[in-house]
Order: C-alpha cells, then sequence, then structure tokens
C-alpha cells in the first residue's frame, strides 16, 4: 500500500466580508493523496475545488480567508497550517507545484517561452551554465516539436496545447512530489486534451509523482484517476476508488453528475438536469405547436474561403489559408453542428458567416422574409460571454441597445417590455435588468447573451463554443434552452464545438473540418457512427469515456 503524501483533514474556509456574514467555501474536507496516485477533486463551479487547492498550497488570501483553528493539512508528518512562509516559499514549487487552467493568463506574453522557463529553473537551484540544457530537455520531456525554436517563441506563437505543455514544464522544472492541476484541459480539443492527460500519466510514471487533478468532467476522470473526491457547495459528498465511485455512485450528487453528461450514446429529446438538492432532475415537457418541416434554405454558403497574410521574422510575407472553399445550406429549424480541432477554420467560419469577416472568395445568401432585415438575420453567441458583454452596461442597456441602434419599438417602454419578455423566457427574473454583467455566474451570463441576440429575431444564431467553459449541470440546461428556443421560433444553429457528444445532441447534420478542409459531412448518426475519414475516427477515439 502506497505511503500517504498529503493528507487534509475537516478543512474549513471562510471569508469575510465587510458588514455582510461570512461566505463558508470549504466545510469539514477531509482526503488524501498517496504517492503515485492521481486522485480527481471533482464539483461544479462554486463547490470549493479551487479554494481548497489554494489553501494546500497557502496562497489563500490573509486579507479575507480564515481557516478553522480544527482544519488539518499533512504534509507527511507535518502540519502545513503551523508553517512559516518561509516553509511555504521553500515547499511551493519543489514540494507541491501546480498547473492553472489558463495558461494565457498564467505566461507573461512579452517574455518568451525560453526566459520563463529558465527563470523556473534558477528558482528550483539549477545553476545558469545547465539552464538552458535542462530548460531544452524538459521541452522535449513534454513532447514539444522543435524545442530549440519554441525557446525563442512568445506565448502567443504556441496553440493552446503548446501553452499548456509549457506550464507543465514549469511545474516539474524543480522536481515536485505533489502536482495539482486545476482545470488543465477545460478549453482544450478532444485530441488536444486527450495528448495531455496522457502526458501528465506518463510523467506521473515516470517521475514518481502524485497527482491532484481538479475537473467537472466525470469522463476524463473514469479514465485516468485512481480515487475520486465529489464536492458540492463546499463539502464532500462522496469519496472512494474511481471504478467504483463512478459505476456505482452512491450519492444522489454523483448521479445526477453523470446523469446530465451528454454522451455519444445518448439519444433523448432533453438532458436531464440538477435539482437544488443535487438530485437528478428531468425538465418538464413544453407543450409546442408541431412545426411543419418544409425545407425551406435560409442560409446558403457558397463556396466561401478565407486567406490571411502575415509576416515572418524576416518580414517576408506569408499566406495560410484558414478556410479552402466551402459551399452548404441550412434549412429552416435545422441544426449544422460544425467540429475539428483548433486551427480547423471553425472560428474563421462562423465569423463569415455572422459578417464580422469578408470572406476573400465565394458569397452568402440568407433568404428574404418580410420581417427580418438582412442586416441582423443572423447572430453570434461567443464562447466568453464575459467578454462579450459590455462591463459597464447594465442588463437593460446591453438588451436595449440593439433594439435602438436598429430602431425597433416605438418608445422606451415597449422596448424594456421586449427585454423582459425575453429574460423571462431564458429564465432570468426581472430583478436582472438593473444589474451588471459582474453580478451573473457562468450560466447566467450566457443566457444574457442568448437574450442578447434573441431581441432582434434572428433566422439563424450561431454558437461558438458557447457551452465549451460550463461546468456539465449548467451545460445541460443552456442546452436544453436552446433546444426549447428552437423548437418555438423555428431559428436554424450552426453550432460549432469540439465536443463530439454535445453535437450529437444538438445537430442534425455534421461538417467536420481539419486544416481549413472539408474531411466529412452528412446527418449526424451516420457520420458519428459509420466515419468515412480516418481523421473523424480519431476525433471519435479521443472523447472520453468511463470505462468498464
Amino acid at each position: 500500500m502506497s505511503i500517504s503524501l498529503l493528507r487534509v483533514e475537516r478543512l474549513s474556509v471562510r471569508f469575510m466580508r465587510r458588514g455582510k456574514p461570512p461566505v463558508h467555501a470549504v466545510s469539514a474536507v477531509s482526503f488524501e493523496v498517496r504517492r503515485g496516485s492521481m486522485v480527481a477533486l471533482v464539483g461544479e463551479s462554486g463547490s470549493g475545488k479551487s479554494v481548497t487547492a489554494l489553501a494546500l498550497l497557502g496562497l489563500l488570501p490573509q486579507a479575507q480567508a480564515r481557516i478553522d483553528p480544527d482544519s488539518r493539512i499533512f504534509w507527511g508528518s507535518e502540519n502545513l497550517l503551523m508553517a512559516s512562509q518561509r516553509r511555504w516559499r521553500a515547499l511551493r514549487g519543489q514540494g507541491i507545484a501546480m498547473i492553472f487552467q489558463d495558461p494565457q493568463s498564467a505566461l507573461n506574453p512579452v517574455l518568451t517561452i525560453g526566459f520563463q522557463l529558465a527563470e523556473a529553473l534558477r528558482r528550483g537551484g539549477v545553476s545558469s551554465h545547465d539552464v538552458r540544457k535542462r530548460a531544452l530537455e524538459l521541452l522535449v520531456q513534454v513532447g514539444i516539436d522543435r524545442p530549440e525554436a519554441r525557446w525563442r517563441s512568445y506565448p502567443h506563437e504556441l496553440s493552446g496545447g503548446q501553452q499548456q505543455r509549457v506550464m507543465i514544464a514549469m511545474a516539474i522544472s524543480a522536481k515536485p512530489q505533489l502536482l495539482i492541476a486545476d482545470e488543465p484541459t477545460t478549453a482544450l480539443d478532444v485530441t488536444v486534451q486527450r495528448q495531455i492527460m496522457v502526458l501528465l500519466k506518463r510523467l506521473q510514471q515516470e517521475l514518481g509523482l502524485a497527482l491532484l487533478f481538479i475537473t467537472h468532467d466525470l469522463a476524463l476522470v473514469g479514465e485516468f484517476a485512481d480515487e475520486v473526491v465529489v464536492m458540492r457547495q463546499g463539502a464532500v459528498v462522496e469519496q472512494g476508488a474511481a471504478h467504483d465511485l463512478l459505476h456505482r455512485p452512491q450519492a444522489h450528487y454523483t448521479r445526477a453528475l453523470l446523469a446530465c453528461r451528454p454522451t455519444l450514446a445518448l439519444n433523448v429529446a432533453r438532458l436531464p438536469i440538477i435539482g437544488v438538492t443535487g438530485e437528478v432532475q428531468w425538465p418538464l415537457e413544453r407543450p409546442v405547436a408541431p412545426r411543419p418541416m418544409t425545407g425551406e434554405v435560409v442560409l446558403a454558403v457558397e463556396g466561401i474561403g478565407k486567406t490571411y497574410v502575415t509576416r515572418d521574422r524576416a518580414w517576408k510575407k506569408v499566406r495560410q489559408q484558414a478556410l479552402q472553399p466551402i459551399s452548404f445550406t441550412l434549412q429552416a429549424g435545422r441544426t449544422l453542428g460544425v467540429v475539428g480541432e483548433s486551427g480547423s477554420g471553425k472560428s474563421t467560419l462562423a465569423r463569415m458567416v455572422a459578417g464580422i469577416l469578408p470572406p476573400d472568395e465565394g458569397r452568402l445568401r440568407f433568404t428574404a422574409r418580410s420581417d427580418v432585415t438582412p442586416g441582423y438575420a443572423v447572430q453570434m453567441v461567443f464562447q466568453n460571454p464575459f467578454a462579450s458583454l459590455n462591463p459597464r452596461f447594465t442588463v437593460a442597456q446591453l438588451l436595449q441597445e440593439p433594439l435602438k441602434i436598429h430602431r425597433l419599438g416605438a418608445s422606451d417602454d415597449e422596448r424594456r417590455h421586449q427585454v423582459l419578455r425575453w429574460l423571462e423566457r431564458v429564465g432570468l427574473p426581472e430583478d436582472a435588468m438593473e444589474r451588471y454583467p459582474h453580478e451573473f455566474s457562468g450560466g447566467q451570463r450566457q443566457r444574457l447573451a442568448i437574450a442578447r441576440c434573441l431581441t432582434l429575431s434572428p433566422r439563424v444564431l450561431i454558437c461558438d463554443e458557447s457551452v465549451a467553459a460550463l461546468d456539465v449541470s449548467i451545460q445541460a440546461q443552456i442546452l436544453n434552452l436552446l433546444k426549447d428556443l428552437q423548437d418555438e421560433l423555428g431559428m436554424s444553429y450552426l453550432f460549432i464545438s469540439h465536443d463530439l457528444s454535445v453535437v450529437r445532441f444538438m445537430a442534425d447534420e455534421l461538417l467536420v473540418l481539419q486544416a481549413g478542409q472539408v474531411m466529412e459531412r452528412g446527418p449526424v448518426d451516420d457520420v458519428l457512427q459509420r466515419p468515412t475519414s480516418g481523421y473523424t475516427r480519431q476525433l471519435l477515439e479521443a472523447v472520453p469515456r468511463i470505462r468498464d
């Protein structure tokens, strides 16, 4: 039996607020991480996962955070909650290291990869003479191609997967015993996600690392973790061996987390969601008048393509074809799913259809309808609602602005009435009108983004990775909402995602892109069950599954 490396006993953390009751973020959490094992900390946003991880590193804000006196964090036989700041500094990096969720935020954009990696090595005690050699060895170890060239690169010149590999190289540079990975694969494509997880598992075996893997993706947990700790609202609701817990869950909340995940095998009209008390809850059937499928084409894409012209380090022009000429049609009330890795041309296609980017060739045709102005026949829901919503505007201003720009609504009162109607339809209360985007959760902000699009009654809604960063339960709510709106309003969706399970639930037809080329196209069930392209088969094989 492996030796305990880290033992957490009755950890409780509360955050003090001026003039308000404290927030109990973590309540009596206990678990253990053994040498050479991978323990998954699973739960939704707000469950206390990241607060627990920061407590393990001694990084909680001292001005606001209070750890209860009964709490214990044992590193071997040492209680770290009694350690000095000097001891904490010595432990971080060499004893415990962390990989953060967003490498773009964690890497300094104005410093080269080599400089940042060398800095981490020097802090770990590597001499200046050996820094470059050791850094290149680390880049090779984490699977970075052309390490000499990447040494001189800046973070923006690397893909998301490469940036995450650099973060892993920096984390293992001081040879830690425990590696904390906080949602390291959340925004990555399915193939890159698998590559990162396989890399972490390999490094764990080669270096004898213990891994504390923080995630909300139970399928990843089922493939890679040894033990699972499920958290909800700051408390542990269930823990145990990964195989036993995922196949025979005891807690209602664990069963609900498993149930609301879309899978390739799941064929339901709506996804279950998590109820207030943590149980599985199927959404009520909404009475919808049947809409005849007329076959009306609302969007015709005819040979559109896009080529970018950039300059290399010698200032010579470099032409890169982001999307080769592509053609398809989208019918009323139907959903076309678009899948592919980063760089496949998905977002370029979305931006051309939305009119944000002009195509270099070909054309787009939207069918005319008396109550729809071609200028806003299409709207777009972006991946990050916090970035796409103006933080200085209230919800009322955000949703009324498109109506004012297009001179819709006879008066402010009429526009306000329209806004209230759409807020109610996307499941937000009337008092949301006077609040700002930062006062909402991620799922609520995405609902606001959808409501803003709907104010102009579009015929086509583009969803560009619009649920990629959401927890599985919030994701299920948003996907159900999109299905309900499509049934009621007859909208057509261009649904772009790297998650094949989500696309399987949403789409009628599927378009598979690789490096700007169409690899496969057809009805979604035909493409996913009988793929003819090797690339499609590769994407399917990379989808994480809970194994028997």
